[in-house]
């Protein structure tokens, strides 16, 4: 017989309840955030919020304590993230309450996420398996580093609401999971540039606000001459503003140019996965298009 997680945690000398983190003020969530270094604004939580589903810990007198939330994609397979404790409650248990809530909701599914140094152990503990590190590379974007202005390229144009059905299918290829309604989303916030062979798209990239400044992502490509195409020119755009791209790519042209481009690597984070991995971690490397930047952390 299965055992419902329970809906509350002793911690210490104070309990933990669970609550839907659509109840909760923006600002309280930004306050959790910020608790913990992250960069995300209250209007970056509300993106999420709008685009998945999860829970909050509260204590006794309603503070959120933490977070965990999913972002389904098909019957099969879903993203985890924002999963955020504070590093005592952690180590009481907090983080594994909250992720056994999680399952008793996706039951079945292939999971994935990208878990900070700190929150690895954790995750290990619940079978998560270590797949590829993640790179994120960020600073004050430099036209100057960015090479040949690609605007000029007749191959290349701003992509549009009529490219959305192409976008998608290009980042099923990469990614290995059919994302639509999180792509047709990404696409209402931000500027997309996409590669163009006959009339068919070959690789794009597209842009937002996030953090301290913009983010570049997802970008799907067949080749690191396709990725810096459609990636050189939100450079452009942002030079001399912060930019931040979050990529499994740590040699090769792709790489070399982010940091010539004014964002180097300032941290890691491990992506693993529980269950099936998808196209883009093939073992023989021959999944093409690849995901050459993911659209978030958080949501893969």
């Amino acid at each position: 017989m299965k055992v419902k997680p329970s809906e509350s945690l002793k911690i210490d000398v104070f309990s933990m309840r669970i609550g839907d983190i659509q109840d909760v003020d923006l600002d309280r969530l930004h306050a959790l955030s910020l608790s913990v270094g992250w960069p995300h604004r209250a209007e970056d939580w509300q993106f999420l919020r709008e685009s998945g589903q999860g829970f909050v810990a509260l204590d006794e007198i309603g503070r959120v304590l933490g977070s965990a939330m999913w972002f389904p994609h098909g019957a099969d397979f879903a993203t985890v993230g924002m999963v955020i404790t504070s590093p005592r409650l952690q180590t009481l248990g907090a983080g594994q309450w909250l992720m056994k809530r999680v399952f008793d909701r996706i039951p079945g599914r292939d999971l994935r996420l990208n878990a900070t140094r700190a929150a690895r152990r954790l995750y290990l503990s619940l079978d998560f398996q270590p797949e590829k590190t993640v790179y994120q590379c960020q600073g004050i974007a430099r036209a100057e580093g960015a090479g040949r202005l690609t605007e000029t390229r007749s191959d290349i144009r701003i992509l549009d609401a009529t490219d959305v059905p192409a976008a998608i299918a290009l980042d099923a290829a990469g990614f290995g999971v059919r994302r639509a309604a999180l792509i047709e989303k990404l696409f209402g916030h931000s500027t997309g540039y996409g590669l163009f062979k006959d009339d068919k798209l070959i690789a794009f990239s597209l842009c937002r606000p996030f953090g301290r400044g913009h983010v570049v992502g997802p970008v799907v490509a067949e080749g690191d001459s396709d990725a810096l195409a459609v990636v050189r020119p939100h450079v452009v755009d942002h030079s001399g503003s912060f930019l931040r791209i979050d990529t499994h790519m740590d040699s090769g042209e792709f790489a070399a140019f982010l940091s010539h481009a004014g964002m180097p690597v300032f941290d890691t984070v491990l992506t693993m996965s529980l269950g099936k991995r998808l196209a883009d971690f093939a073992a023989d490397g021959s999944a093409t298009p690849r995901t050459y930047a993911l659209a978030s952390q958080t949501l893969g």
